[in-house]
């Protein structure tokens, strides 16, 4: 129990410290890597709780998708920071505003036993034995047997989106070549080729 104190109280620390270089760090580029180490931390403490499923998910799309995409596009697009920051106390009400909403939300969270006694088996209820399956197998059961139709609207849902950010952000430009299918499949052998008759001697004008 002492060595699992340990580490807990380790990977605590390390990601209340690197959530808050995130925001403190004066380059973006030290803010995505805080960002990281914070994300890597966070799994630690997941597979301390034994919930080892979501710190591979935490590490393996956050950490390998997400954070390294923010990555590569703070270092490939010169964007303007100190530009960035001279609104920022024009939007200081309305942001106060949204984090006062988050708090007193996340403050009923935590207040849930006061409000909804029940809530914890309520949640843990529709999964069967959870004591003698693993936990990468009752999220598959819970999400492919109970709430699979809301599984496959989310997935619709991200499709939707990624089709129309594509669509938003497509651009055509007039004097690049593209690729046509249905001229590809028409072609036949009197427009693909041109026979012409050389002399000896004399080249092609």
């Amino acid at each position: 129990m002492i060595i699992h104190a340990l580490f807990f109280y380790l990977f605590a620390a390390i990601t209340v410290a690197s959530a808050a270089m995130v925001i403190f760090s004066r380059n973006p580029v030290h803010s995505v890597l805080f960002l990281i180490l914070a994300f890597v931390n966070a799994a630690g403490l997941f597979v301390l709780i034994g919930a080892e499923f979501i710190a591979f998910i935490l590490i393996i799309v956050y950490v390998g998708a997400v954070a390294v995409l923010f990555l590569f596009v703070v270092m490939m697009l010169d964007v303007d920071f100190a530009e960035l920051r001279q609104g920022f106390l024009n939007y200081l009400p309305i942001g106060g505003m949204i984090g006062l909403v988050l708090f007193v939300e996340l403050a009923t969270v935590l207040a849930g036993w006061a409000i909804g006694p029940d809530v914890g088996k309520a949640i843990t209820a529709p999964i069967p034995a959870a004591d003698q399956i693993s936990n990468t197998q009752a999220l598959g059961l819970v999400l492919y047997t109970h709430y699979v139709y809301f599984f496959q609207a989310a997935g619709v849902i991200l499709l939707v989106a990624m089709i129309g950010a594509i669509v938003l952000t497509l651009q055509h430009k007039p004097n690049v070549k593209r690729q046509s299918i249905a001229a590809q499949v028409a072609r036949n052998k009197a427009s693909a080729i041109e026979v012409v008759q050389v002399k000896t001697g004399q080249g092609l004008s």
